[in-house]
């Protein structure tokens, strides 16, 4: 048996509508005010700390860029840049479309710089922003469309497309920077299985530099949506190299998309790889971040990104509505040597996403053995769970994140055959119909090596409403997974077999949404269900379960209620602490209602019954 766990809780603050700071900083809060309707952002499913579309598509992070305390995040949707805006990229403002069609077609992925000094000659001496991205009629080409006002309104360049398609299909996504040693813009674009790079004096005329990927890490599809970025070596600023990043299309070998990167030296026309040619750096070993981009002009040239977290097996397939997709948490980057002297690509949630605790659990020590799974004693389905385990001989160890009636989704290390994993298989939905129409085994398990000879590991695991993001030893490795369980699988809790692990530096810190204005304290915002409604033949049983919003309120002592409101068509059975049985006794459509009458809560159920 585990030893009990003690918890050491800490209120936070709540900092929305009445300012805060971030990175030490006072931000505008009306930049991003709240809704104070309850049930804003809150269909199943909906992320409530990550970036989503309040409907339709969303893609590609597109022109992300800082500028005069704001930041601006683009996006794919349906071939147009939907956009909002952000003072500290965790609370957004949605904005109007910037980029529509126009007569060169659809404005596909892209980036935006500053032009600090007018080099574009479009701002008549001043600043401004200026947008490049794809467009298609007649093939992908290059252009260009430009800001006066702070990224609220853009007018495309009329001398567009700036270049033109040089006879091939894939030429798209370029990425923009200004290479300082030889005082010039920099594109870097996507040319099927390479990347190709330009050089301008002024955003307009653009000359080809060199082109840079044959016979150069994985070519199992298409690269995409490119960025090339600088970054010290393990914090040395006299130790710089350069990371080359592409996302790759989707494919049979690696079951979807997945993105790799370069680490390597840039002159400003020629890019050189560090590493062998045919050693493939993976991003990401889950299944779903692609088409990552850095926001340019940040401060202190803070390396930046954010990715879609989505798959090119399924964009648009996901059981959500009425949007699709979301955006990862914005991770800092950095380059680290690692225990075998390797340079490699770390990332980590960005520091101040500590903004969002709104309750903190530090627990003690504790021990688990193979004999009894050992669960937390907290729980929740937006959070981050930080611990160090530790470790002499063992089979497997693993945590078990949303768990409950059976489902779960598992992290943790097997040791037999030294791999760490993130393992979907059993976390509620099995298979969904790709883009193609056809079936994909949704439900899988992800993994990479891990020697477990290095007996401890660092796991830091973001969890909201449908994706777990899994940082480990500080971002060495990074698990992005989509997940798509009921809201009431909420629980937590660790396993060991072969052997046991000794759980240290064990803190739990539930977040706010950043969507709508918190509850006062002690109340409660809303009610969830583990279905929303559900199909029964007569004579089926089915089990109910309803769970409190927000999930840092102590919902211990609160009562429920239960009823149907056609008993001769679904009566309930059985009721218990945590929810109710019902049984479906003849054809019809009825519901089951579930209320908090202390706090004013209602969330109905309804029912389908036939033979």
């Amino acid at each position: 048996m585990g030893k009990p766990m003690r918890l050491m809780t800490l209120i936070l603050p709540l900092f929305f509508l009445m300012g805060c700071t971030v990175k030490g900083e006072e931000v505008d809060p009306m930049l991003h005010s709240l809704s104070e309707d309850r049930a804003y952002y809150t269909e199943p499913y909906r992320p409530q700390f990550h970036f989503s579309t309040p409907t339709g598509n969303l893609a590609d992070p597109n022109g992300l860029v800082y500028y005069e305390g704001e930041y601006h995040l683009f996006h794919q949707k349906n071939g147009t840049w939907a956009h909002a805006i952000s003072s500290d990229l965790l609370h957004w403002n949605h904005m109007p479309i910037a980029l529509e069609h126009d007569e060169l077609g659809q404005a596909l992925s892209g980036s935006v710089v500053v032009d600090h000094e007018d080099s574009s000659g479009l701002f008549k001496g001043k600043a401004g922003l200026v947008a490049i991205y794809t467009n298609t009629e007649g093939g992908e080409a290059q252009s260009i469309a430009y800001s006066q006002d702070h990224g609220r309104t853009w007018e495309r360049y009329n001398g567009n497309p700036v270049i033109e398609n040089p006879g091939i299909k894939d030429f798209r996504d370029p990425k923009v920077f200004w290479h300082k040693e030889t005082s010039q813009w920099v594109m870097v674009v996507s040319t099927d299985k390479s990347v190709t790079f330009y050089q301008s004096e002024n955003l307009i005329d653009w000359t080809y530099a060199s082109r840079f990927g044959d016979g150069e890490g994985s070519h199992v599809a298409v690269w995409e949506c490119p960025d090339l970025f600088r970054l010290p070596v393990d914090g040395d600023s006299e130790n710089e190299k350069w990371v080359l990043h592409v996302s790759v299309g989707d494919n049979e070998e690696t079951n979807g998309s997945t993105a790799q990167y370069f680490i390597g030296e840039f002159d400003g026309t020629t890019f050189t790889n560090d590493h062998d040619p045919e050693e493939v750096l993976l991003t990401d070993f889950g299944q779903d971040f692609y088409a990552a981009q850095t926001f340019s002009n940040t401060e202190d040239n803070q390396i930046i990104w954010l990715g879609w977290m989505a798959n090119w097996r399924y964009p648009y397939q996901s059981p959500t509505d009425p949007w699709m997709g979301a955006m990862s948490i914005p991770r800092e980057l950095s380059l680290v040597t690692n225990q075998q002297g390797q340079i490699r690509l770390t990332q980590q949630p960005i520091r101040w996403l500590d903004e969002l605790s709104a309750k903190q659990e530090q627990i003690e020590p504790f021990y688990v053995n193979e004999e009894t799974a050992l669960p937390l004693q907290v729980s929740g389905t937006t959070y981050r769970y930080e611990a160090t385990v530790t470790w002499d001989e063992l089979t497997e160890f693993g945590l078990r994140l949303r768990h409950g009636d059976g489902i779960e989704s598992l992290v943790g290390i097997d040791a037999a055959y030294n791999k760490i994993f993130l393992d979907r298989t059993n976390a509620g939905l099995e298979t969904i119909i790709d883009r193609n129409g056809e079936q994909f085994s949704f439900g899988r398990r992800y993994e990479t090596d891990y020697k477990a000879s290095r007996r401890q590991v660092k796991l830091t695991a973001l969890v909201d409403e449908s994706s777990i993001e899994l940082f480990i030893n500080d971002g060495e490795i990074v698990f992005t997974s989509l997940i798509y369980t009921d809201p009431t699988n909420d629980g937590i809790e660790w396993y060991a077999d072969g052997g046991s692990i000794h759980v240290s530096e064990s803190t739990f810190t539930y977040f706010h949404n950043v969507w709508r204005q918190p509850p006062e304290e002690g109340t409660f915002e809303r009610l969830v269900t583990n279905v929303d409604q559900a199909r029964l033949k007569v004579g089926e049983q089915l089990s109910l379960f309803a769970a409190h919003k927000p999930d840092f309120e102590d919902a211990s002592a609160e009562t429920l209620t239960w009823k149907s409101t056609n008993s001769s068509i679904v009566n309930i059975i059985n009721e218990t602490n945590e929810g109710v049985v019902i049984k479906a006794l003849t054809e019809g459509v009825t519901e089951i209602v579930v209320t908090n009458d202390s706090q004013e809560l209602e969330k109905t159920i309804r029912l389908y019954i036939s033979k």
